[in-house]
């Protein structure tokens, strides 16, 4: 049974749960520790993000709730880092690395919040070959080799509006290269990758990030994993983590877990 949860988001940003809601469902479902990862702050985004002022509040709220529930339940304090951020000033307990944003010519587009974002991003500046342009995103998550963080979060979620292949083949040879290049670059990190599964909670996907021959060669490669539901909502906690513990296991595909 998996009793951490590290991938959170609250009030602070786009959740939907103040954090002590966070924390008391966390209570009651058993689990030993419960990690906040609010989305850094990128001034390009502001209803998504975090802002600064929010993000020192922020820092100082969940470190209050570390201390009124201690010998209760252990609570962490960490950031959802995106490439196109800043480095954090404060002293986080953890960091996930995250590609949510493309940086193309002066434009930045988000990857997970249309698809005809996507689509006309890909015509603009790819010739519409949607294949080059998820080329693109996994040539970004390849830089978080470079980055301090201590998780590589959902490193397919260009997949997130893809359901039944409706944008890009994601069985084709590219794509998976692509993909399992940036995998191969992360590797050397020697840091978790997430299974996350909040894409099915809030009915994108029927299948968590990331991708089971990412999951597969992650497991040959000596790679580890950690759960995380990217909660937006304290119900939404260890979303079907038994599920897919089960179904990813008895496929052969599951790498070690690890837990911070």
């Amino acid at each position: 049974m998996i009793l951490t949860d590290f991938h959170t988001h609250t009030r602070f940003c786009d959740g939907k749960s103040t954090a002590e809601e966070m924390v008391n469902a966390a209570l009651s479902m058993g689990l030993e520790k419960i990690g906040f990862s609010g989305h850094s702050f990128a001034p390009f985004d502001k209803d998504y993000s975090m802002s600064e002022e929010g993000t020192v509040e922020y820092f100082k709220e969940i470190n209050a709730l570390k201390e009124k529930y201690k010998g209760k339940i252990q609570i962490l304090c960490g950031i959802e880092l995106d490439l196109l951020s800043d480095e954090p000033k404060l002293p986080f307990d953890y960091r996930i690395g995250s590609v949510h944003y493309l940086k193309l010519g002066d434009e930045i587009i988000t990857v997970d919040a249309g698809k005809e974002i996507l689509i006309k991003a890909a015509k603009k500046y790819f010739g519409g070959d949607m294949i080059s342009l998820a080329e693109e995103y996994y040539r970004c998550v390849a830089e978080f080799k470079d980055r301090d963080i201590d998780i590589i979060g959902h490193i397919d979620l260009i997949t997130k509006l893809n359901k039944d292949n409706c944008l890009f083949d994601a069985n084709s040879p590219r794509y998976k290269t692509a993909a399992l290049n940036a995998c191969d670059a992360l590797l050397s990190k020697n840091i978790p990758f997430e299974i996350n599964t909040g894409a099915i909670s809030r009915g994108y996907t029927n299948h968590p990030y990331p991708a089971d021959f990412i999951l597969k060669h992650i497991k040959e490669k000596g790679g580890s994993v950690i759960f995380n539901s990217d909660a937006h909502h304290c119900d939404n906690l260890c979303y079907e983590f038994g599920k897919w513990y089960k179904i990813l296991s008895e496929k052969g595909i599951l790498p070690k877990i690890v837990t911070l």
